[in-house]
């Protein structure tokens, strides 16, 4: 097995600073009160079916109300077999269209392949998200390519990079190609690995430059945003190459929070070793009600329908809450820095 490297470029305002390792590396300042908030979501670009525009609705009332700096999207952006080329209608029947709320005119955040932006191309108000392995079997070079921010600004799609926000780094990591069935049992699909192959070089590359980048990291806070689980109550569950691959790197690198999409549901785990605390959000459109398996580790929260996740930061605190597909909080966790212990 193997792991992948990390990439990028972007934002006027979004300072380019020294690469950490070979990791691209991205800043986006804090709030006056030295705070940061973000909305989560995942696993949603369904033309507005499935509940994908009830839940953007709620987004918005929601991002409003915490005055969000950007959104992160998990990947799967567009089902079910991504974007078909830069001139598929559905970038904006899905994106554009459905996520219209003026809260969620900000930078959106999705991992998947680095493409050569220069500044200037570049603003505040953009959209990073993932891919997720829906992504991966259409065209993976539209989702990155510039021509989509000429259509909304918002829109930057990179394979892996470090966003630094002062008191916070997200890891970004490109996860679709560690899953080994995607390559050699890939049922009747074809995945775009153009860029990507050979699988083993492009995932031991990663790994060590994601290894590297946590431990030359000097912020409070570390959060791995990928789109497959590591740890799940759902349909998918443990993603077994994401174990063995990517969890002891995070354990050692006392990672805080790993974010994904991949399940449809929204879930909460604890590490039963470790503080690291395993977050799903991947409830953006259609969901997998009525299953519920068990975990090896501490299941604090699992919803199997429609909604989405916000994360507000301080130095020392760290706020998540859960959100159904009509913006009410089901589950609510906050976590100090200096023991990281829960409240």
């Amino acid at each position: 097995m193997a792991l992948l490297p990390l990439l990028l470029s972007m934002v006027s305002s979004f300072l380019f600073l020294s690469s950490m390792a070979e990791l691209p590396r991205l800043e986006h300042p804090l709030k006056s009160d030295g705070s940061l908030s973000l909305l989560v979501i995942g696993d949603w670009g369904r033309k507005g079916t499935f509940n994908q525009t009830l839940v953007a609705a709620q987004m918005g009332r929601i991002g409003e109300s915490l005055d969000i700096d950007f959104v992160v999207s998990t990947g799967d952006n567009f089902y079910e077999e991504g974007l078909t080329g830069i001139d598929d209608k559905e970038f904006e029947e899905s994106f554009t269209n459905i996520y219209a709320a003026e809260s969620l005119q900000k930078q959106w955040y999705s991992v998947k392949h680095f493409a050569a932006y220069r500044s200037d191309q570049l603003s505040f108000d953009d959209a990073l998200a993932v891919l997720g392995n829906h992504d991966y079997i259409g065209d993976v070079l539209a989702q990155l390519s510039p021509v989509l921010r000429q259509i909304d600004r918002r829109w930057l799609c990179l394979r892996s990079f470090v966003l630094n926000a002062e008191i916070v780094d997200f890891f970004f990591v490109d996860t679709t190609p560690f899953v080994e069935h995607y390559w050699n049992k890939p049922k009747g699909h074809h995945y775009d690995w153009r860029g990507v192959a050979p699988r083993e070089t492009y995932i031991s590359n990663l790994v060590k430059d994601l290894d590297l980048a946590l431990k030359e990291s000097p912020a409070r806070w570390k959060v791995v945003v990928g789109h497959h689980t590591i740890r799940s109550a759902s349909v998918h569950g443990d993603t077994i190459e994401l174990q063995l691959l990517l969890l002891p790197i995070l354990k050692e690198n006392g990672v805080d929070f790993y974010v994904n999409g991949h399940d449809h549901c929204l879930e909460h785990i604890s590490s039963n070793d470790c503080p690291l605390q395993f977050l799903t959000s991947g409830g953006g459109s259609k969901a997998w009600r009525g299953i519920l398996n068990s975990v090896s580790d501490k299941l604090e929260f699992f919803y199997d329908g429609q909604g989405f996740m916000s994360l507000q930061l301080t130095k020392t605190q760290a706020h998540v809450v859960f959100y159904d597909a009509f913006g009410n909080a089901l589950h609510k966790r906050a976590i100090t820095k200096q023991s990281h212990s829960q409240i």
